[in-house]
């Protein structure tokens, strides 16, 4: 496994790369294996990036869409990383409806049941041999998905998805996929921008402990990319 620093400008910057990037990566997985699963993230840059990629060249009914966490909420809540990523991306290229893989929403179903509903988004995803990137993004406290800083997300070494409850950002009931599911992935990229975040990237990036800093155990199977901005990058 490789770490690789992508260093830009500023956010805008990290978007543009990450999108050319993510192109290039999507069209030599789908000729090497007939398709491309991605795990998305929310976010500023996250977000950003989906928008992005609206006039990109990808066959998107070869690609399987996945989330790295979401906000247990109603499904028509605008907090949901789902609805900001069809307001991006989704709804502007033929993706394959049954292959958007959505977490569960509180109604329906789970409603009230986040446990439940993070059991069912684990049996998905462990049908999954490896995901070819896990887009994400970082706190400043170094948190990834919403696996926070000894908590007992960023403990857990067996589950693959797990419900989080009294998450230090609101809304605190989520779900969550775990560091072990992050782990899977061929390629994790983290994008990341703001001074506010430099001192947590730089512990990460240096080896810091997950319980401590969680980003740094988001590590892929071939490689892990930072995309920073000159601010995130400030303290390397």
């Amino acid at each position: 496994m490789t770490t690789e620093i992508v260093r830009e400008a500023d956010q805008d910057g990290i978007v543009t790369a990450a999108a050319a990037r993510l192109t290039v990566l999507i069209a030599e997985a789908i000729a090497q294996r007939g398709r491309a699963r991605v795990v998305l993230t929310g976010g500023g840059a996250g977000i950003g990036l989906l928008a992005a990629l609206r006039e990109a060249r990808i066959e998107w009914p070869k690609v399987e869409l996945y989330w790295g966490d979401e906000r247990f909420v109603a499904g028509d809540d605008g907090d949901r990383n789902e609805l900001q990523a069809r307001e991006a991306l989704l709804a502007h290229v033929p993706v394959v409806e049954d292959q958007v893989h959505a977490m569960p929403a509180d109604d329906g179903v789970f409603a009230g049941d986040v446990d439940g509903a993070a059991r069912r988004y684990a049996e998905l995803v462990e049908q999954v041999d490896a995901f070819d990137v896990h887009l994400l993004g970082m706190g400043g406290e170094g948190h990834i998905n919403s696996i926070f800083p000894h908590s007992p997300a960023v403990a857990e070494q067996a589950a693959t998805a797990v419900p989080v409850r009294d998450c230090p950002k609101p809304p605190p009931t989520r779900i969550t996929l775990t560091l072990p599911m992050v782990r899977r992935a061929r390629q994790v990229w983290l994008l990341v921008a703001g001074g506010a975040k430099a001192e947590a990237a730089a512990a990460a990036v240096g080896g810091a402990d997950a319980a401590d800093v969680p980003a740094a155990g988001a590590v892929g199977t071939e490689k892990t990319v930072w995309f920073l901005d000159d601010a995130a990058a400030g303290s390397m």
